[in-house]
């Protein structure tokens, strides 16, 4: 039998680009070659498309050879430069290992859309949805889910600092892992927390500190058909989770650590992993997801954030919670690739 021809996307041109090369990394090492023939396609952090061995750290300086996916469907997969001359490969499928902007923000899945090929992950608009935070807590919240209370500052927009209840966390509305956020606790702090956040993104949200337990929980799956991995726990020493902002992530993190299964009872497990399931159908997931949730003192699960292309690296939270659910991750990669084609008729 034929291998299946995958396209494995990573690298990029957002802040989390070295965190997609380390997610590529582990997809790598966990790909059956007997089933599967990868095409590694690293996008340079200036939007240069190159079709390389393998996704090792310093791939951009290998044996790469130009390549770019071809949005005409006749052509259904890669345009590779070889020689002055353009060679076609087909391709059965597209996982795109992105993170953050232009990654999981519905710019590559509308790409992939054009292309008529099928890609892991969820479609333009849940992609584009679970990005902004904003949106995807106003739909939330009108599926009867619990969100934070926010608001949002537009560009140059003023801001009454007195009018806000301390703490509050200050945050980018549309980029990934913790990048621009602070936890402001005075209004002298506020001003400076917008301007950090709009390093990242015009669009800033204010959003209220709610108080309880940090946890996550992976979905795989599509529609009613939804499989939730373990649920794992943030336990801080001080500060708050900032995750991929560590010089050696795989060592830990300097102000706490991620346990998985979190220290919750039973019944609280069972609530965050509905919530979660519930959180992915009303923003229209599909394929896989993250759902990052605060679980209260008196049981009450409020909505944190989706990450529709979540961490794949050695030390992420998805790969370690399927795979305490008993799910390693080359099974994680072969149910994501049968979702991906039995979806293709889409």
């Amino acid at each position: 039998m034929d291998r299946l021809k995958i396209a494995i996307i990573f690298g990029g041109c957002s802040e989390e680009h070295p965190i997609s090369v380390k997610s590529a990394q582990m997809v790598a090492k966990d790909l059956d070659l007997e089933k599967y023939e990868p095409f590694y396609i690293g996008i340079t952090k200036n939007g240069v498309w190159k079709l390389c061995h393998c996704p090792e750290a310093n791939w951009e300086s290998g044996s790469c050879r130009p390549a770019i996916l071809s949005p005409d469907r006749s052509v259904h997969g890669l345009l590779v430069l070889e020689q002055g001359q353009y060679k076609t490969i087909r391709l059965d499928m597209v996982f795109p290992v992105l993170h953050g902007k232009l990654g999981e923000d519905g710019a590559m899945q509308g790409l992939l859309e054009l292309s008529g090929i099928p890609y892991a992950g969820c479609d333009v608009q849940s992609s584009a949805l679970c990005m902004d935070k904003s949106l995807a807590y106003i739909v939330a919240g009108n599926a009867g889910i619990a969100t934070p209370k926010f608001r949002i500052v537009a560009a140059k927009e003023n801001i009454d600092a007195d009018g806000l209840t301390y703490p509050v966390f200050v945050k980018p509305a549309r980029s990934g892992s913790s990048f621009g956020i602070s936890k402001v606790c005075r209004k002298e702090e506020v001003l400076s927390a917008v301007e950090i956040a709009r390093q990242y993104d015009s669009k800033v949200l204010i959003e209220e500190a709610v108080v309880g337990s940090e946890v996550g929980c992976a979905i795989l799956g599509k529609d009613g058909d939804l499989m939730a991995g373990e649920i794992d726990q943030i336990c801080l020493s001080h500060g708050f989770f900032r995750i991929h902002q560590e010089n050696e992530p795989e060592k830990g993190f300097e102000n706490g650590a991620v346990i998985v299964p979190a220290d919750i009872s039973a019944e609280a497990r069972l609530r965050v992993q509905e919530t979660a399931k519930a959180v992915y159908r009303a923003l229209g997931c599909r394929g896989l997801a993250r759902v990052d949730l605060f679980l209260k003192e008196d049981g009450k699960v409020i909505l944190n954030e989706v990450n529709t292309l979540p961490g794949m690296t050695s030390y992420s939270r998805y790969p370690r919670m399927m795979a305490v659910a008993g799910l390693p991750f080359a099974e994680v990669i072969d149910r994501i690739v049968s979702l991906t084609l039995k979806g293709k008729g889409r």
